[in-house]
């Protein structure tokens, strides 16, 4: 979706040139990724935004390995570049997730919803939000302290994807270790996960971290293809904010336990220094809450998340305990053994209950037809449409970057295919 937006009337133009831009990042081979080049390249980024002041971790690393994925080269793009996309109304506002988390907590324990926007980045459940230029700055007591400039949107695709950064080893086989850069060291020095040796608090209340830089370049690259990933930390903009004293009758607010994190003020997001950010997928692989923001007044859902259960158990839990209108997800038995190509899901009961129209991926009946009514004739016809999406070797798994030009072909005209052949469904929704 970044790169599409990159383009400010990408909506009124033929979608083949961005379809074609993302054959070349899938079909593209990734070890590249990690020549000496490329290493001086990381190195250099990482170092200055560490001597800028910012905290560094392997989530920026991956943003930078995300970028050369994705653009294969440096890009420049920021965030708020998109508002030339959105200003005239002419594009959909694009809406970027991640979760603020606790490291002591798991995420289904503590996970903070945090929206990213051409305009603006923040939480809704503080309703407190900063302009997207200033995130990464440095705020006390809703006062701007330090202004940084604003992150590269590669950064921000690595933290709002950074799930996939625990799965580098499966995603390349990498069960090995990179020994041939350990010969390297002096060619490229590499800077290390940074380790927060110390923490103090400077004359002016704020918190600083003392940082230990540096490691042999095959550390850095082993650790984050065989360990879990780090989150994304940022100088907390809420730092120094009071809650209202009533803040807990807010819907935004669990509190109806001892345990809950919400119920103890001092256990909540300002009183961090630091936000601990990561893929919003580590909490509900679905960004439904975004959306649900009651001011956004959502009447439909289109839901092209092609995984089924968790996220929608996830959501209707996440809503049903802020009182947030959200349709009963009910599947049959043959739901789940044969899934069709489009669901709707909507609450008679409820007015205000959003209509949500799920697209699974899958093979149905593209397998025959061409196009919606066009039978499949010809051999290569018939060969092209029979294949498998769901398998123990499918091409389509999540934890595979790299697709054949044949695989993203066949994906895209399956996606084509599936949303076109229920036409009728769309509309009758809307």
């Amino acid at each position: 979706m970044s790169a599409l937006y990159e383009n400010a009337d990408w909506s009124r133009e033929s979608l083949s040139g961005p379809i074609a831009k993302a054959l070349v990042g899938t079909s593209g081979e990734k070890m590249s990724a990690y020549s000496l080049s490329r290493l001086s390249y990381y190195t250099e980024e990482l170092n200055r935004m560490r001597d800028d002041g910012l905290i560094v971790s392997l989530t920026d690393f991956w943003g930078l390995l995300v970028e050369f994925f994705v653009y294969r080269q440096e890009n420049p793009a920021r965030l708020s570049d998109q508002k030339k996309a959105v200003e005239s109304g002419q594009n959909p506002l694009p809406i970027y997730a991640g979760v603020n988390t606790k490291t002591d907590l798991k995420t289904k324990e503590f996970a903070e919803w945090c929206e990213f926007t051409p305009y603006e980045a923040g939480f809704s459940k503080y309703g407190a939000f900063i302009r997207t230029e200033d995130f990464r700055s440095q705020f006390n007591k809703g006062c701007l302290i330090k202004r940084m400039a604003e992150p590269r949107i590669s950064y921000l695709l690595g933290m709002w994807s950074s799930a996939f950064a625990a799965s580098l080893d499966e995603i390349w086989n990498a069960g090995k270790k990179l020994e041939w850069l350990d010969n390297k060291e002096d060619d490229v020095e590499l800077a290390d996960d940074i380790k927060m040796s110390s923490e103090t608090s400077s004359s002016d209340g704020l918190h600083t971290h003392v940082v230990t830089p540096s490691s042999p370049v095959s550390y850095l690259v082993d650790k984050l293809l065989n360990s879990r990933l780090s989150s994304c930390q940022s100088h907390n903009f809420l730092h120094g904010l009071n809650l209202h004293s009533k803040y807990h009758t807010s819907h935004e607010f669990i509190t109806d336990t001892d345990t809950s994190p919400d119920t103890f003020p001092s256990k909540l997001t300002p009183s961090e220094p630091i936000l601990n950010l990561v893929d919003s997928g580590l909490s509900i692989n679905s960004a439904f809450p975004l959306v649900l923001r009651a001011a956004r007044e959502v009447d439909l859902i289109l839901s092209f998340d092609y995984s089924w259960g968790g996220h929608f158990d996830l959501t209707q839990q996440y809503c049903s305990e802020r009182s947030i209108p959200f349709p009963p997800i009910t599947l049959s038995e043959e739901d789940w053994k044969n899934p069709k190509e489009c669901y709707i899901f909507t609450d008679a009961k409820n007015p205000k209950t959003p209509i949500v129209l799920h697209f699974p991926l899958i093979n149905q009946f593209f397998r025959k037809f061409k196009a919606p009514g066009v039978p499949r004739v010809t051999p290569e016809e018939k060969d092209w449409g029979d294949f498998v999406v769901e398998c123990a070797d499918s091409p389509y798994s999540t934890t595979n970057f790299t697709y054949t030009e044949q695989q993203h072909s066949r994906l895209v005209e399956l996606n084509q295919y599936n949303v076109l052949n229920n036409k009728d469904t769309l509309l009758q929704a809307l």
